[in-house]
């Protein structure tokens, strides 16, 4: 958080005569904390491979498929931004920084998406449960089909379907935290792999939200989002 926060901060203040000293006193604090940060990259990749094995074992199809590849592509982050951190310490000078930061890059991207696709089975699952929910309560029978769910509620018009969205996310706030957390991430990826060009100030805010919803779940386990 204190990282993101450095971030946008030395954004906004970057362009404010006589601000020089504090923006660069910033920088210098947000790159000391992305530094510090890597020094635990070795227990998170240990962790991301637990991960994966546990995924595997997943009953459902699509979350087995989502969860095994995006903690697969999570490791795969941490094993390459291991690598950037032994070249920036001098162990090895040989390392091509470029490569292997867009390496980390992709891998984290790939993290990002299969875990927003997951993210959306979910939901799509938690909205039907909610529409047989209310089906039940008005004595109707309720459909077999998700699609079929799905489909009369885009026919009913936007709005409709909108407020069965909040009112899904409403009642399952790990899912919302999550879904919010990974959009959030995702900011930093698209801009560095060029998909889709921002500015440090949005990334720090992005980041910032994101580090406070990973505190959230820490703080409350309740609120993380389980398979």
């Amino acid at each position: 958080a204190t990282q993101y926060s450095c971030m946008l901060l030395s954004y906004m203040l970057e362009h404010k005569m006589g601000k020089e000293k504090v923006v660069t006193k910033l920088k210098q604090l947000e790159s000391s904390m992305s530094s510090g940060r890597k020094l635990f990259r070795l227990g998170n990749m240990v962790h991301a491979f637990l991960a994966t094995k546990r995924a595997s074992h997943l009953p459902d199809l699509v979350p087995r498929f989502c969860l095994t590849f995006s903690n697969l592509n999570r490791t795969l982050y941490f094993i390459c931004d291991t690598v950037l951190w032994v070249r920036s310490v001098g162990l090895c000078s040989d390392i091509n920084k470029k490569k292997w930061r867009h390496r980390a890059t992709r891998c984290y991207y790939y993290s990002l998406v299969l875990n927003l696709v997951e993210d959306l089975f979910e939901l799509c699952w938690r909205m039907e449960q909610t529409v047989r929910t209310e089906k039940a309560q008005e004595d109707l029978p309720p459909s077999s089909q998700r699609v079929q769910n799905l489909l009369s509620l885009l026919t009913g018009g936007l709005q409709p379907f909108l407020l069965l969205l909040c009112l899904t996310l409403r009642k399952h706030p790990p899912l919302l935290l999550d879904t919010v957390k990974n959009l959030c991430d995702l900011s930093s990826p698209l801009d560095r792999l060029g998909i889709y060009k921002t500015n440090p100030g949005v990334i720090g805010l992005c980041g910032l939200i994101s580090s406070i919803v990973g505190i959230l779940t820490v703080a409350s386990p309740r609120l993380r989002l389980k398979p």
